[in-house]
């Protein structure tokens, strides 16, 4: 049991660990990914593929999208919005 409890902790750490080159391929597939989500709409919004003003388009789209997504994660874990002070209730709130 020991042996396959340090084998795996062995093999998480060795996969946690990442080399700058593989850091760099997985930016890129994500940069790809972004390109196929988001390329489409910044040309029918009227930018010219592959231009500067259209990866700025695709950039702020898919920031918007995980803002989006991602904003009311802190609200579950008791984030600002849960206290009356800052906007979730009570007396002092909006």
């Amino acid at each position: 049991m020991r042996t396959l409890l340090l084998a795996a902790v062995s093999a998480l750490c060795l996969t946690a660990c990442s080399t700058p080159q593989e850091r760099a391929l997985k930016q890129q597939a994500d940069m790809d990914r972004i390109i196929i989500e988001f390329g489409p709409a910044c040309v029918r919004l009227g930018y010219t593929a592959n231009s500067d003003l259209w990866r700025n388009c695709v950039l702020q789209l898919s920031t918007k999208e995980e803002i989006t997504r991602y904003s009311n994660s802190t609200y579950l874990y008791g984030g600002w919005g849960g206290h009356p002070y800052w906007g979730g209730g009570g007396r002092w709130g909006r």
